[in-house]
């Protein structure tokens, strides 16, 4: 745990600011750690810094030594497992035992990628298919692309950074990082971490900064990609603000539903719902926010949903028996609590939670009656609030699943495996999980969003398609013959 004040400076050669910000506990309000600022001028020499390396040192490094690399820096946060846990719930509010899991996950992420490093080749094509091509081959190479800018949130300090970093080392990029303002000190602590692991300098540059600074870095020429993980309406802007030519990567979140059919096991559903719908304050971009329900089972199922909920504990992140912490902020709080209100005048019912209890800390919400256009369903909500709605036949499940401006996932609870690949086809979401909460995610698999959901995919080998582009060579074995 965190007993004082640490500073972090950025470590920019010539580059110091001496503008510190102090991070802040959500749940404490105590000072966690103060984070020196770039400027202009810091972003400008880090990205100096990063394109030099990547050209005089990452663009030739062996696979073999980039994955040795990835594979230390797995090991290194298994053995610092429980600082870095603790720092993901000082800084960033997250249960002390869910920080824990993230920290396994991205142990997992960097072991993955470290593998993926191995394997990252490229194809022979043949040539002869043609007359006069016969004394001819072809070769496909996967290259780096260069210098790569991560924009990460604050839900997922250290796995969502993980996910930026690992492929894109494991690719032979390198990487200006720009954590989010609320939660930079686990980006501080891994970059140590893969430091000691034996990442060359400059490999990786952690530009913490607020406000408009940022836009220096994703506006630069000398990015090659941009990968953003956070709300859709500032990844759209980054998209259209990136240079000609920069590859983007986008994350951006969703209104996550699951389809509770009437031959579901109601008692897992329910589970999976609360587990999905409220895990980290719901401030997952995969959160349950949207519950259909048949409606011969809609009655069971919510009293059994109700009865899940109603066991969960609210209160200081550091605690083990904590299941629910605090929103990232106050402005957070009365968001949610603003929408939650204004659907119940709109006509929902409030079946549970909804009370301010301190410390940005909010009791988990369950509404119904609630309808499409009203903002609980058809936006973000970010905070612990699901909606439970019925449904009559498959095809009404299927409108209502489809009636949103987002798609990143969703999940289908049923014991019929022809209903089970119905909805899961028919579902427009870059996930669909049978029996499962849709916050389900492995860190290897596809994970993409749909609509105004994202751009491109993440997971480690996907990524690292994205993180690498393809150069076609043609050798003519006989030049004498043209």
């Amino acid at each position: 745990m965190l007993k004082e004040i640490v500073k972090y400076p950025l470590g920019i050669k010539g580059a110091g600011t001496k503008e510190f910000a102090d991070v802040k506990s959500p749940f404490s309000g105590e000072v966690v750690a103060s984070i020196e600022q770039a400027d202009e001028k810091a972003i400008d020499a880090a990205l100096n810094l990063a394109s030099e390396t990547f050209h005089k040192v990452m663009k030739v490094m062996p696979a073999n030594k980039r994955s040795e690399i990835l594979a230390g820096t797995s090991a290194l946060i298994k053995e610092n497992l429980e600082d870095l846990a603790a720092t993901i719930a000082m800084e960033g509010g997250k249960p002390i035992k869910d920080a824990r899991l993230e920290v396994s996950r991205a142990a997992n992420t960097f072991a993955i990628a470290a593998r993926e490093a191995l394997r990252l080749d490229g194809e022979q094509l043949a040539m002869d298919n043609l007359p006069g091509n016969e004394a001819r081959i072809g070769m496909v190479l996967r290259e780096p692309l260069g210098v790569v800018a991560a924009v990460t949130p604050f839900n997922f300090p250290l796995n969502l950074v993980a996910h930026k970093l690992a492929p894109a080392i494991a690719a032979g990029n390198t990487v200006v990082l720009k954590p989010s303002s609320n939660t930079p000190v686990s980006s501080f602590k891994l970059a140590e971490l893969m430091r000691r692991a034996g990442l060359p300098e400059g490999a990786l540059i952690v530009t913490p900064c607020r406000g408009s600074k940022g836009n220096a870095l994703v506006k630069d020429r000398r990015i090659a990609l941009l990968t953003f993980t956070g709300s859709q309406e500032v990844g759209w802007r980054l998209r259209g603000e990136v240079h000609p030519g920069v590859r983007v990567i986008l994350e951006l979140g969703g209104n996550a539903g699951i389809v509770v059919h009437s031959d579901a096991d109601l008692t897992a559903a329910a589970r999976a719902a609360c587990r999905g719908g409220y895990a980290h304050a719901g401030q997952i971009c995969i959160s349950v926010q949207r519950v259909y329900v048949q409606s011969s089972v809609y009655e069971a199922f919510l009293a059994q949903f109700k009865e899940c909920v109603s066991a969960l504990n609210v209160g200081d992140p550091l605690n083990e028996g904590t299941d629910v912490g605090p929103l990232i902020d106050q402005g957070s709080v009365d968001k949610t609590s603003q929408w939650v209100d204004e659907a119940v005048k709109q006509g929902a019912r409030l079946v549970a939670g909804g009370a301010k209890t301190g410390n940005n800390c909010l009791t988990p919400v369950i509404l119904a009656d609630t309808r499409p256009d009203m903002n609980v369903i058809c936006q973000e909500v970010f905070g612990p609030v699901v909606s439970v709605m019925k449904y009559d036949t498959i095809d009404d499940a299927l409108s209502q699943m489809n009636d949103s401006r987002y798609g990143l996932q969703a999940a289908v609870f049923t014991s019929n495996l022809d209903v089970a690949f119905k909805l899961a086809r028919g579902i427009d979401a870059g996930g669909v999980i049978v029996n499962d909460t849709p916050t389900f995610r492995a860190d290897h698999m596809p994970y993409g969003g749909r609509k105004e959901s994202g751009l491109g995919l993440e997971g480690v080998r996907y990524a690292l398609a994205e993180m690498t582009q393809p150069k076609f060579i043609c050798l003519n074995l006989n030049p004498q013959v043209q």
